[in-house]
């Protein structure tokens, strides 16, 4: 059966934790100085390196939590703190250490095509909170049988995310630095509460009432 507000839901947490607008400065100066058919070759392998991701994530989660041993609650509650801090960061107007190469690396390969995949698609979109929140939900999904709702809120986030990134330079010439500024501390303030649900339901699931 699906269910629109877990759909929702899901398109809500990859919005927040990637956030489309926010990157599109990043895109554009990773780009500097190639031509637009060059841009538009690292958008789409950018928008295919974070599909295939986001598909090893959910559909291999069970299995890397069956190998370490772990519970879904276990995970969780630890990528939950993991996205508390990325939300944190970015209420503050920061990069989160966890979604963004450092500065060397990143000057290294800017105007180089490798950039698409190398920092564009890992670690800038999808790093450790992205991979941890496709855990989170894709198990979720599974075991509430809402596989469904979880695939349609993701190939609607993936499909905007492709727009957001072909369109780049184009919404960049209008996207100003405030607006920008606004944008991620918005999605710091929903990342920050999807990062509590996590949280709250992991730890009434580990320490249920007596």
């Amino acid at each position: 059966m699906l269910d629109f507000a877990f759909a929702a839901k899901v398109f809500a947490a990859l919005f927040a934790i990637m956030n489309p607008i926010a990157n599109i400065p990043v895109f554009l100066s990773l780009t500097e100085g190639q031509p637009p058919e060059a841009q538009k070759k690292v958008a789409m392998t950018a928008a295919l390196g974070v599909t295939v991701g986001c598909a090893v994530s959910a559909i291999a989660g069970g299995a890397i939590l069956r190998v370490f041993g772990l519970t879904l609650d276990d995970f969780r509650l630890a990528g939950g703190l993991l996205v508390l801090l990325i939300a944190i960061a970015m209420l503050h107007g920061n990069a989160s250490r966890q979604h963004a190469p450092g500065g060397k690396e990143a000057a290294a390969t800017a105007g180089d095509d490798s950039v698409a995949i190398y920092p564009l698609t890992i670690p800038l979109l999808v790093g450790p909170g992205t991979i941890a929140t496709m855990i989170v939900l894709g198990q979720t999904a599974h075991h509430a049988g809402q596989e469904v709702s979880f695939a349609l809120g993701t190939l609607s986030f993936l499909v905007l995310l492709a727009a957001a990134l072909l369109s780049a330079p184009f919404i960049g010439r209008h996207l100003s630095a405030k607006a920008t500024a606004i944008t991620q501390r918005l999605m710091g303030m929903i990342l920050a509460a999807i990062a509590m649900q996590m949280i709250v339901t992991s730890l009434k699931n580990l320490f249920p009432a007596a």
